[in-house]
């Protein structure tokens, strides 16, 4: 029985289960796949033959996925090793399994890569299929996993910006995820509807922090506004290059970070006498359902079903890319990148989309991400404006 195998890898998203969901049905009605089967737990579980066919599953049941979140199958972070991509072949081989589809970010790309050198001469079509909420995969416009994170990241800092626009006594420090790219720190600024709304500061890893010039905006922005929103992201990184707060913990590419918006709310009280609060959503940023992107969602799933178009005209060795057409009105399509275009090679915010002193980010960003995050955040700002017009503090 000619078979399709799908893994899924490293931390899961909002739509992660969409992607799953378009490589169920398009192989569903394909009419050339037996089974799909689903590697339970990762890719250590092709290793120990942990399997499940989902096609046992009506497609009025797998529809859930669209609106599930994390991952229905199980992902890991499992480090596979050169000899397990061999044994990886003969579980494949043994269960006939012809066509391979791998979802996740840029570690996962780069097994994607080694697993199809490994398949190339044995008949076994191996494709990727990119999933990120960091947003940090090389060569396509975004990935499937970030328009709902960072659609999760302006709604929370517009609701936090209403709290503090209401009571402006305090600094409010918010933390996303992103050690290396501040992708997701950018989306922030999609709270703003006008000047003067939060975030008033926003804090990227790809330029160097400067503690004096964070605590001198922040002292301006206090005595203007009364109270202060600023986002960082986790991998804030000092002038010499290094975290600006020591990780916890390293291993191999596993870092992870400490504290940063701890650290800088800690300083604007200790500093500057102001109180300060931190704030860190931590996993609700990668697999909130409430703030799911249509965009996202809708992307997510036609990425799974063209990885299987891929893999049944045997384009082995490519990844799923998203190939921006247009802004406005916002269309793209789908491409096919060759994998080792991708394999760990991490994509950061472009330098043009920092502003000068470092402290946001400019128009530009925000025209190419708003269409993937959309604008219905809410309408209650205006609301809270009201006291802050007639208080003066605006």
């Amino acid at each position: 029985m000619a078979s399709m195998l799908i893994v899924h890898g490293g931390a899961p998203t909002a739509v992660m289960n969409a992607s799953l969901y378009g490589i169920i049905e398009e192989a569903r009605t394909s009419g050339g796949v037996d089974r799909v089967l689903a590697a339970i737990g990762g890719s250590e579980a092709v290793l120990l033959e942990r399997f499940m066919d989902l096609l046992a599953y009506p497609e009025d049941e797998t529809r859930r996925l669209l609106h599930t979140p994390a991952s229905s199958i199980g992902t890991s972070r499992f480090a596979l090793e050169p000899a397990h991509y061999q044994q990886m072949r003969q579980v494949l081989e043994r269960h006939d399994i012809r066509w391979v589809l791998m979802n996740g970010g840029n570690g996962t790309m780069d097994a994607c890569g080694k697993l199809h050198r490994v398949c190339a001469g044995a008949g076994i079509t191996v494709v990727g299929v990119p999933k990120t909420i960091d947003n940090d995969i090389a060569v396509t416009d975004h990935a499937p996993g970030y328009a709902s994170a960072a659609r999760f990241v302006a709604a929370v800092t517009r609701e936090v910006a209403c709290d503090v626009a209401a009571l402006p006594i305090h600094v409010s420090i918010i933390e996303t995820m992103g050690r290396n790219a501040g992708w997701l720190t950018a989306a922030s600024a999609l709270a703003r509807r006008e000047a003067g709304d939060g975030p008033h500061l926003i804090y990227l890893p790809e330029r160097p922090f400067r503690m004096d010039w964070f605590l001198e905006d922040v002292e301006r922005l206090s005595r203007r506004h009364g109270g202060v929103v600023a986002v960082c992201s986790e991998g804030l990184r000092g002038q010499d290059g290094q975290l600006l707060v020591p990780p916890v913990f390293t291993a191999g590419r596993s870092v992870y970070p400490s504290y940063a918006g701890m650290h800088l709310a800690n300083a604007v009280t200790r500093e500057l006498g102001i109180k300060a609060r931190y704030e860190k959503a931590g996993l609700c940023e990668r697999s909130s359902i409430p703030w799911q992107s249509p965009v996202d969602r809708a992307e997510a799933e036609a990425v799974g079903r063209e990885a299987v178009r891929a893999a049944l005209s045997g384009a082995g060795g490519c990844m799923i890319g998203i190939e921006r057409v247009s802004s406005r009105p916002y269309a793209a399509r789908f491409t096919r990148i060759p994998v080792e275009q991708v394999m760990l090679h991490e994509r950061t915010l472009p330098g043009e989309w920092i502003n000068e002193r470092g402290n946001d980010v400019t128009e530009g960003f925000i025209d190419w991400c708003r269409p993937l995050v959309g604008d219905e955040l809410g309408d209650h700002l205006q609301f809270t404006k009201l006291y802050a017009k007639e208080t003066g503090k605006i």
